[in-house]
């Protein structure tokens, strides 16, 4: 499957930067690497009407997030909690800021991007529980951010969309809160690294294998994980009465099967989802709209089904 020439331009300077794999690196040098990634990928952060961090409470303690404001109004704004990518172990507020301001802004509304807990120091449960609380409390807190509590939804890329899809199951089983929408990006969602684009793109399209197993070994306490639909939303053994879903893939994403297996399944149990391939893009494409023109596509498909969901309230 041939990549997007503008995919490749991205892959050649990431190649000519020097940096190693992420397997390769200790995860303080991985994360270190992330932040400064954003760089490499021409993102530049668009101004939106305010920002602010602060931290809500979280089963460990305080959970850092930050708060985009795309517009000034005195009505309360829908509400998107976004949960970051990068493996469960890297990824923060800043590697992921300029896109948050794209989605408050095209998606008219506020953004709360999570700095859930990351491995190895807080292995799984930790990122879930932290990803679960935030939620809650979002949620139940929106008119302190701006928000209306009765539009929220929930989103996230990789390690982020898997989740976002574990909080959707979560919120459902709890009762509260009631979720839009649920947007996936390239989630991961099975139990292991088996699906065949797991083999196919195992090397030269950014994210190898070699690199997703470096991360689940430093996310999961034990192979016992890999039971638990926390883990793996794929078997979770009731995926019925979810938030309406829309998950996008690259095809040349080894995480690629992970997105459209779940696509099948959130579908055979009833819900209404909305799959997109994306042909010739790389795992992580959707950040990369500074310099590839279908990652800018896409967020402004993501925006526009959150407009849509928040609407239908």
């Amino acid at each position: 499957m041939q990549l997007d020439p503008q995919v490749q331009a991205v892959l050649d300077k990431i190649r000519d930067a020097g940096n190693p794999e992420y397997w390769q690196m200790t995860p303080e040098q991985a994360r270190d690497w992330h932040n400064r990634k954003a760089g490499i990928l021409d993102v530049k952060p668009e101004p939106v009407f305010k920002t602010s961090d602060r931290s809500v409470p979280g089963p460990a303690g305080g959970i850092p997030v930050r708060i985009f404001t795309p517009r000034a109004t005195a009505k309360p704004l829908p509400v998107l909690i976004w949960l970051h990518g990068g493996g469960h172990v890297v990824g923060s507020l800043d590697s992921y800021d300029a896109l948050c301001r794209q989605l408050a802004l095209q998606g008219d509304c506020v953004v709360v991007s999570v700095a859930y807990r990351l491995a190895p120091e807080h292995k799984f449960p930790a990122g879930v529980e932290d990803s679960f609380a935030a939620l809650q409390w979002i949620a139940e807190h929106a008119s302190e951010l701006g928000g209306n509590s009765n539009r929220v939804a929930i989103g996230g890329d990789s390690a982020g969309g898997n989740l976002a899809a574990v909080c959707a199951i979560l919120a459902r089983d709890a009762g509260a809160p009631k979720l839009m929408m649920q947007l996936l990006v390239y989630p991961r969602t099975a139990p292991d690294e088996e699906f065949p684009s797991h083999y196919e793109f195992a090397e030269g399209h950014l994210l190898t294998r070699k690199t997703i197993l470096w991360f689940h070994h430093h996310y999961r306490s034990s192979d016992a994980d890999r039971l638990d639909f926390r883990y793996a939303p794929l078997i979770c053994k009731d995926l019925s009465r979810l938030p309406p879903a829309l998950i996008i893939v690259g095809e040349c994403d080894p995480l690629r099967d992970d997105g459209i297996t779940y696509a099948e399944y959130l579908q055979r149990a009833g819900n209404a989802v909305e799959l997109t391939r994306y042909p010739g893009m790389v795992h992580p494409f959707f950040s990369m709209g500074g310099a590839v023109d279908a990652g800018r596509r896409a967020v402004a498909q993501a925006a526009g089904a959150l407009k849509r969901a928040f609407s239908s309230a």
